[in-house]
């Protein structure tokens, strides 16, 4: 392979002790087998049949690369779970955290605290709309779960709506707002959660030509399930499906949305825990939907032109009644997640108690690094490079490699997260069997990218701090990759 201009591999590691180890010595050996010992005697796995499992561990992270115990590099693909969006080790979040440390390294959540609360005020200032609160969350999953809470105390009512083609987590109420396959085999929770057919123009379920009918009737059927159902209190929505496919809803889709939610009476969720924070090129990826509801959706388009829709859609800012997210807002390097409210739902808790909490609500040390990286992401100009790059380099390269492969049926994306979906047949569009999707990995590993495989398709959401030759690198690893899943054509 061709010298690159970054790091493909590395000479040496620090251990857990903090001790420097050479690769390729016994020491480096030895560390190894203990790391895999102790992960396959101990160590309990998500998502996984244990006994069929051996993950590789890592002995060093570093910008956008990982490192395995006999030094060679990968680049993170999936930025670890699309949370590690300033990469690895960036000095400014580590050195956040221990200056932290040094002040106060744990606070009771009914204590104030200033990292907790700049970090607050900083997203508020930055998100589209009008925003009152956050009560910050040790994750997305428990995001979720509060959002699903508060707006069922607020509206008084008890159903969720939410995507069959969706995750939202692995907790009890998220769990059951999943819509995809890992909610199967759970025990139901909460019966009160209810799913709905979302836009997907490659594999629509509305027999749609073209993406305005698409959304056009994704958003009659999602009207529909409001008025059957009855008794909805919100709609949650990932503004960009994520682990279900990597789906951008249509242009006026997330407009007609937030229509038919105030028409109802119904609050607006958005799931930003996988897309906030710059993933797509903006802070959150509903802003990609306009300015205004009339900004993609003209006040006749739906609700046959009504005089609220005519008054409402024109006057109203685009924007969700609560907003969860996790995962970019400190870029992952501590557990944090958050629920952004309105004035109006914060309020419904003004002098009755909100029947919740969290030990480490807000926690300092997960904080401290959030404040950092809404810096790093302003200082360095990330969500505009974001989008820069994803328009001169991915989506075209994108483009050529799905026209080069006649195993790849679909590439869709935005910013820095796209997919791309293969297939056993273009016309049938029959998803592609496991066997070649594991050949699409190996070869992947064998060049120096760690991929997310994920059924028939590759996620690709690197670091956005990812270089220009970086994102050349992975391109081309991806192209050659691809041509092993040709080979079961």
């Amino acid at each position: 392979m061709a010298k690159k201009p970054f790091p493909l591999s590395i000479t040496e590691f620090t251990n857990s002790q903090g001790e420097t180890i050479g690769v390729g010595s016994k020491e480096a050996e030895a560390a190894e087998q203990q790391a895999r010992s102790n992960d396959r005697n101990h160590v309990f796995h998500s998502w996984s049949a244990q006994a069929k499992i051996n993950p590789m561990p890592v002995a060093k992270a570093e910008g956008a690369w990982i490192y395995d115990y006999n030094g060679k590099g990968y680049l993170d693909a999936a930025s670890q779970l699309v949370s590690a969006n300033l990469g690895h080790g960036h000095p400014e979040l580590v050195a956040a955290i221990n200056t932290q440390l040094q002040r106060v390294s744990n606070l009771n959540p009914a204590f104030a605290c200033d990292v907790r609360g700049e970090l607050a005020a900083s997203i508020i200032e930055q998100a589209q709309g009008e925003f009152s609160h956050i009560f910050f969350t040790n994750g997305g999953a428990d995001a979720i779960e509060h959002a699903i809470r508060m707006a069922r105390k607020h509206t008084g009512k008890s159903k969720i709506l939410t995507a069959y083609r969706s995750y939202h987590g692995a907790t009890g109420s998220a769990m059951m707002a999943t819509g995809e396959a890992r909610r199967h085999g759970n025990p139901t929770t909460d019966g009160d959660v209810k799913h709905f057919w979302g836009p997907f123009q490659y594999r629509s379920a509305f027999h749609a030509a073209n993406e305005q009918e698409e959304c056009e009737r994704a958003l009659q059927h999602l009207e529909n399930a409001i008025d059957f159902e009855d008794d909805v209190a919100a709609v949650l929505i990932e503004s960009v499906v994520g682990s279900s496919g990597v789906i951008a809803p249509p242009e006026g889709y997330l407009a007609g949305v937030r229509e038919i939610c105030d028409r109802k009476g119904v609050l607006w969720i958005a799931d930003e825990v996988m897309v906030g924070f710059g993933r797509t090129g903006k802070l959150f990826a509903y802003e990609h939907a306009g300015k205004t509801v009339a900004q993609h959706m003209g006040a006749d388009q739906y609700a046959g032109g009504s005089e609220f829709s005519q008054q409402h859609s024109a006057e109203k800012v685009l924007q969700p009644d609560i907003v969860t997210f996790a995962k970019g807002v400190n870029a992952g390097i501590v557990p944090l997640g958050g629920v952004m409210m309105t004035a109006a739902v914060k309020a419904t808790f003004d002098e009755k108690p909100y029947p919740g909490g969290l030990t480490y609500s807000g926690h300092p040390v997960a904080c401290a690094p959030g404040v950092a990286a809404q810096q790093v992401y302003a200082k360095e100009n990330i969500y505009a490079k974001v989008e820069e790059l994803a328009t001169s380099i991915i989506e075209p390269r994108l483009e050529k490699i799905a026209k080069k492969h006649p195993s790849i049926g679909n590439v869709r994306g935005k910013g820095f997260f796209w997919a791309i979906e293969f297939v056993a047949d273009q016309e049938t569009k029959e998803p592609m069997g496991a066997e070649a999707m594991g050949a699409f990995g190996a070869a992947a590993k064998a060049e120096g990218v760690w991929p997310m495989v994920s059924g028939n398709r590759v996620h690709l959401a690197p670091p956005l701090i990812t270089t220009a030759e970086e994102l050349e690198f992975l391109l081309s690893v991806v192209d050659s990759a691809a041509a092993e899943v040709d080979k079961a054509l």
